[in-house]
């Protein structure tokens, strides 16, 4: 029986491999599947990313970090949450679209190769990175605490930003701190992709739930990225919480400012690591193992209606 559910298992992911380009490449659930859970993910992890964010900006312990918010009381407990939870909607629908569609130019038939994911991963994430980073910028300048004065709402920030010509509106307005959000989402998107079906192929065999190797592959992906790329996150978070024309350091200014400010240790740096790492670890599995529920009932019911 056991022999039998490998079987078939491995025969579903092959046909998800190797379908045709074009629509079926879209399904609908794939979209559906995102948007649902990086949603829910994102709702109920973000009191624990703001304490990380908190610790990412000022570099406290987490007691300290919880009570700034604890000080700030209710009514800003869930500031800024409405960027984050729009971006990683459309993160969810836009990362696995794309790297479906990408993959499917660069091999229309499967199975595909270690080379091909990473490179469809690689530009998927500089896809998402475009078209999420003001969402970014937006929700870090919201989530500082010693922005609340000046910028108390969502619609104060865009009026500061669209007081800038158009170059301003990008480099200082809307995409500050580009660079190091496409290096992380690039590098984070093709390490996930890579790796995300090799460790589940190899804990399939072992004849374990299907659900089990999908949640184990995503968190072990989630977590292995977000260490990797913590520099980066924290990079990241204190260029997009300036703001104005004023103490706009460059993005080497930047690097050697959090650099100093960490003492010049990489322990300090990864301080609120081990939170968010945690978080991302979370949210991947369950991401992963909600994508692979959907896709297999998705072919399941293609295979009744041929």
């Amino acid at each position: 029986m056991g022999e039998q559910n490998q079987s078939s298992g491995k025969e579903l992911q092959h046909r998800t491999r190797a379908e045709t380009p074009g629509k079926k490449l879209w399904p609908s659930q794939a979209y559906a599947l995102g948007a649902i859970s990086n949603f829910m993910s994102t709702f109920l992890t973000f009191p624990v990313y703001k304490v990380v964010f908190r610790q990412q900006i000022h570099a406290v312990a987490v007691s300290e970090a919880v009570r700034q918010l604890w000080h700030e009381g209710p009514r800003y407990f869930y500031r800024g949450i409405y960027p984050p939870l729009l971006s990683k909607t459309l993160q969810g629908t836009l990362l696995f679209g794309t790297y479906d569609s990408l993959l499917s130019l660069l091999s229309p038939v499967g199975p595909h190769s270690l080379g091909q994911r990473w490179e469809a991963g690689l530009m998927s994430g500089v896809v998402e990175a475009v078209a999420l980073s003001p969402f970014e910028r937006v929700q870090n300048v919201l989530q500082d605490g010693r922005k609340q004065a000046r910028f108390p709402s969502t619609f104060s920030i865009l009026k500061e930003f669209n007081s800038y010509g158009f170059w301003g509106r990008l480099s200082r307005g809307y995409y500050r701190g580009f660079w190091p959000v496409l290096a992380r989402n690039s590098l984070g998107s093709a390490l996930y992709f890579s790796f995300k079906d090799p460790i589940k192929e190899g804990l399939e065999e072992q004849g374990l739930p299907h659900w089990v190797p999908a949640l184990v592959s995503g968190s072990v992906n989630g977590t292995i990225t977000c260490l990797v790329l913590y520099p980066l996150i924290v990079l990241v978070a204190n260029m997009q919480s300036h703001i104005g024309w004023q103490d706009m350091p460059s993005l080497w200014a930047s690097v050697k400012e959090v650099w100093d400010t960490r003492g010049r240790k990489m322990s300090l740096i990864y301080r609120g690591g081990s939170l968010v790492i945690l978080r991302s670890s979370v949210t991947w599995g369950i991401t992963t193992a909600i994508h692979d529920f959907l896709q297999r009932k998705f072919y399941t019911r293609k295979e009744f209606r041929d």
